[in-house]
């Protein structure tokens, strides 16, 4: 099997794993699925993403075809570097092969200004019309013509707040906290027609190419709001060079004012899937950006 092959027959592509017909090689994939590096014969590499059998459950229904349908969405604006979808499967995902590179500063810029042109390419409506993920959570993608707060509230935080209470990882006082951000979600202003993000932006999800480009994997793809993207690319420690991207993108595009003071809102949301998904070691974070969010608003009232 080489590549052509393989676009021309993605089908075929189990069977010859399960045959033994391709070189597999384990890589670093993420939390949730099984990452391998496929080497075709013809020599060149294809990355595959499959359900790992250690879930204890099915692959869920749509889970990959999510995944590709967001990667193409996200390709199709012409803007930031996304791997190409090479096979969709319901058991297996195999994408274009990126060789890694280290991160520079010019990629970083140069990442800075596709994102807002990602962005600029926008979308009919916030959601989607696949139906969504966050990790292995489904996630509301229902076309919705907002406003953003609401929409935010509803299909983005309440939904992961009750799971997060519902498996332990946070208490009834933490949830509390959390309703009041919901509550007073129209407070915090920035309100914005929906744009093209990749909707799970942390760094872990940008790859640093050879090609001295940053590539977007791993979306959860659908129409938000801008700062989203960049509030969730500041979590766990932001990316190298983070300071030069944010830079390029508000040359390109400045971020309305106040934008500084709703990140912690923008970033409760994937805070709120990771006490879901990984438990209680999120919960500190979790109420932090709550808190951080609430004093925020009251600072804003203060200082009209």
């Amino acid at each position: 099997m080489d590549l052509a092959y393989l676009r021309a027959h993605p089908e075929q592509l189990p069977t010859f794993l399960t045959h033994q017909r391709i070189r597999e090689t384990p890589v670093s994939g993420g939390d949730i699925c099984a990452a391998s590096r496929l080497t075709l014969d013809d020599g060149q590499s294809v990355f595959a993403k499959t359900w790992p059998e250690k879930a204890g459950r099915p692959v869920p229904e749509g889970f990959f075809a999510t995944e590709a349908a967001g990667l193409r969405w996200l390709r199709e604006a012409g803007a930031v570097a996304v791997p190409e979808v090479l096979v969709a499967l319901p058991e297996l995902l195999a994408l274009e092969w990126v060789e890694p590179g280290e991160p520079s500063p010019e990629a970083a810029e140069r990442f800075g200004r596709e994102l807002a042109e990602l962005h600029q390419a926008g979308a009919p409506a916030f959601g989607a019309r696949w139906p969504g993920f966050i990790g292995a959570l489904p996630a509301d993608n229902t076309p919705d013509d907002g406003p953003w707060a609401q929409w935010f509230a509803r299909t983005r935080l309440l939904p992961y707040l009750r799971l997060s209470v519902d498996g332990g990882a946070l208490t009834s006082a933490d949830a509390a906290l959390v309703e009041q951000v919901v509550a007073r979600i129209d407070e915090f202003g920035g309100a914005e027609p929906p744009v093209r993000i990749h909707g799970d932006l942390w760094p872990g999800n940008l790859l640093w190419g050879d090609d001295d480009r940053v590539w977007l994997v791993d979306p959860a793809a659908h129409g938000g709001h801008r700062e989203t993207d960049l509030a969730q690319l500041a979590l766990f420690g932001g990316p190298p060079h983070h300071d030069r991207i944010l830079a390029a993108y508000q040359e390109s595009w400045p971020l309305a004012d106040g934008w500084r003071a709703r990140v912690p809102l923008h970033q409760l949301h994937l805070l709120l899937v990771h006490t879901a998904l990984f438990g209680a070691a999120y919960r500190d974070l979790v109420t932090g950006s709550a808190r951080d969010t609430l004093s925020g608003a009251d600072r804003a009232t203060v200082d009209q």
